[in-house]
């Protein structure tokens, strides 16, 4: 499960027909977070006549925790065309928000759609994405003798070494991959051993 994320936030603005489109995008956790940015945005414009936004958390192929919202724009000319182009380029963990100000032009169903879809895929030209890779949060236990090994193997697997207890063994809190697991309970092979995976 490999998909492309937001490195940053980006932002891009487009002007259509005396209208103008000002989209952002925002790399986002939860729903909560999603909706946290949608109303940060409701706050900074809050003359505009639109905030229209799609997210996707996760993986972009499941679409069960995606969302999107017209606001106030004829049913399925705005949020959808949003999420349509965050799907096809695969981006997952993002809200794309576009702020609409009317020049007084009306765009009608199918100008709107092209618009924020054109506004969708500006910022998306705009972005800097980087590849989603999940991690897994897992425990290793090792004596005091075998530590600096444990630190190696972790480490020349690209993993993240956080807390470390000492007691009556060492006990490394990691973050790893999730794919890389299996390989790494076999290169600990007798030096340590996974004793939690969260």
């Amino acid at each position: 499960m490999t998909y492309q994320t937001l490195a940053r936030p980006a932002s891009a603005r487009l002007e259509i027909k005396k209208s103008e489109f000002i989209a952002y995008a925002y790399p986002v956790h939860s729903r909560e977070q999603a909706m946290f940015h949608v109303e940060q945005l409701r706050t900074k414009y809050p003359d505009a006549r639109h905030h229209c936004w799609a997210y996707i958390i996760g993986d972009p192929d499941n679409t069960t925790s995606a969302g999107f919202d017209d606001d106030g724009e004829p049913n399925g000319t705005a949020g959808r065309p949003i999420l349509n182009v965050l799907q096809h380029k695969a981006i997952g963990n993002v809200i794309i928000i576009v702020v609409r100000y009317f020049g007084g032009i009306k765009l009608g169903a199918g100008g709107l759609t092209r618009a924020y879809a054109g506004s969708a895929q500006a910022v998306i030209d705009e972005m800097r994405l980087t590849a989603y890779v999940p991690m897994t949060q897992v425990q290793i236990e090792a004596d005091f003798a075998n530590e600096s090994q444990v630190r190696y193997v972790v480490e020349d697997m690209g993993g993240k070494i956080g807390e470390v207890a000492y007691s009556k063994f060492v006990t490394l809190e990691i973050s790893l991959p999730t794919a890389d697991i299996d390989t790494l309970k076999e290169r600990l092979g007798m030096h340590g051993r996974v004793i939690e995976e969260g």
